[in-house]
C-alpha cells in the first residue's frame, strides 16, 4: 500500500496550484511553471481521490469481516466487496506509484528531430525519407504539428538529412526513444539480381528548449556568414545569407542556410543550438547523477543499434526490448506505432520502479 500522507499530499499540492494560478499579481514564468504542474496533476487527481476512497472502504469492509457479530450474509457481501477493492486499488495504486516517479521535466516539451542518412548510399538516404514520412504520420495521428528547418536531399529523392520541429503535447515523452541508429533490410530499387542489403540511418530527438531553459551568452557565440550552396555546390542566391554559429565554450556548431534571410537563418540556428546546449547539460546532469546504472532502453546514443526495418519479413523488431511486430507497412504509416512506443514507456517506467524501491 502507498503511504496515504504521500498521497493526500498530491490533492494538497493541486489546491495550491489552484490557488496561485488564480492570483492576479502572478509573475509569467510562474504562472507557466505552476500550470505545467497542475495540468499534470489534473491528469491524476481522479484516480487520487478515488485510490483514498477504496482504502477507507477497505478499512470499512475488513472491519465487517473481524466482527463476530455481523451475520453471515453481510460478510460474505464484504468478503465479495474487499476482492473487487483489493483488485482496482492495486490498478490504481500502479498509476499513481508511476505518477510519483521523479519526472523528466523535458517530456512535456517539443522535439527537434535530425535524421542522417547512414551506412548504405542512395538507399540509406531513400531510408531517412521513410522516416521523415513515419514521424509526420504519427504527427498527424496525435494531431501534432511539424515544421522542417533544414533539408539536404540526395539524388534519389530521399534526405542525406533533415531537420525538423514536432509541437504538441508530450511530443518528446513519446518520441525520445527513437534516438538511435534505425536500420533497415530491402531489395532496393535500383538492385537487379533481388539481393535485400541492410542500410541504416540515425535518429536524434533534442527536446526543445525555450529561452527560459537555457540563456545563451552572446559573448560565447561565434557566428560566420556565407553564401548559401545547392547540391553540387551551385548558388543558391547571391547574398551572404548562410550562418553558421560555434557555441565557443561546448565546440557545437549549428549551420542554417534554407531561408533567404539571413536574419531567419540565425533564428534557427539558434532554436536548433539551445536545444542541443539543453540536451548537452541534460546528458551532464544524468552521467553526474549515475556513471554506471544505464536503462535497459539504452541511452539513446545515435550509436546504438535500435530497430530493424526487415521489409522481406514485413517485420520491424525493437531490439531494446526484444519487442517485434508483423505489421511493418502499419507501422511505417504510423497506424501502429504506439505499440512499440508505449511498450518503451512502460518498460522504462518499470526500470524505474525497480530502481526506486
Amino acid at each position: 500500500m502507498l503511504p496515504i500522507n504521500k498521497v493526500k499530499e498530491i490533492i494538497t499540492r493541486y489546491e495550491v496550484l489552484e490557488k496561485s494560478l488564480s492570483q492576479s499579481d502572478i509573475d509569467k514564468n510562474t504562472y507557466v511553471k505552476n500550470s505545467k504542474e497542475y495540468a499534470s496533476i489534473g491528469d491524476i487527481i481522479e484516480d487520487v481521490k478515488s485510490y483514498l476512497q477504496i482504502i477507507e472502504d477497505k478499512k470499512s469492509s475488513e472491519k465487517i469481516l473481524e466482527d463476530k457479530s455481523e451475520d453471515k450474509e453481510l460478510k460474505e457481501m464484504a468478503e465479495l466487496e474487499l476482492s473487487e477493492i483489493k483488485s482496482k486499488a492495486t490498478e490504481l495504486e500502479n498509476k499513481i506509484k508511476i505518477f510519483m516517479l521523479p519526472k523528466d521535466e523535458a517530456d512535456e516539451k517539443n522535439a527537434i528531430i535530425e535524421i542522417r542518412a547512414g551506412t548504405g548510399g542512395l538507399e540509406a538516404s531513400l531510408f531517412a525519407g521513410d522516416l521523415f514520412e513515419m514521424y509526420q504520420k504519427v504527427a498527424t495521428n496525435n494531431k501534432w504539428k511539424i515544421e522542417v528547418i533544414s533539408t539536404s536531399s540526395s539524388d534519389a529523392g530521399g534526405y542525406k538529412e533533415i531537420v525538423f520541429s514536432v509541437s504538441g503535447k508530450n511530443v518528446f515523452s513519446k518520441l525520445k526513444f527513437e534516438s538511435g541508429v534505425h536500420r533497415v533490410q530491402r531489395v532496393p530499387k535500383t538492385e537487379t539480381q533481388g539481393r535485400v542489403h541492410t542500410s541504416a540511418a540515425t535518429v536524434a530527438v533534442l527536446p526543445e528548449a525555450e529561452e527560459v531553459d537555457i540563456k545563451i551568452d552572446e559573448n560565447d557565440l561565434r557566428v560566420d556568414v556565407f553564401r548559401s550552396s545547392g547540391p553540387g555546390g551551385q548558388s543558391v542566391n547571391t547574398t551572404d545569407s548562410a550562418v553558421r554559429i560555434t557555441h565557443i565554450p561546448s565546440g557545437i556548431v549549428v549551420s542554417q542556410q534554407d531561408e533567404k534571410s539571413q536574419h531567419k537563418n540565425k533564428a534557427k540556428a539558434l532554436k536548433i543550438l539551445r536545444s542541443k546546449l539543453y540536451e548537452f547539460e541534460r546528458k551532464k546532469l544524468d552521467q553526474e547523477r549515475s556513471t554506471t546504472r544505464k536503462s535497459q532502453i539504452g541511452s539513446g546514443d545515435r550509436s546504438e543499434r535500435i530497430r530493424t526495418y526487415n521489409f522481406p519479413q514485413g517485420r520491424v523488431t525493437d531490439h531494446r526490448i526484444n519487442f517485434t511486430l508483423h505489421k511493418l507497412s502499419d507501422f511505417l504509416s504510423g497506424d501502429v506505432f504506439s505499440e512499440i512506443s508505449d511498450a518503451l514507456q512502460i518498460q522504462y517506467q518499470a526500470d524505474q520502479l525497480d530502481n526506486s524501491r
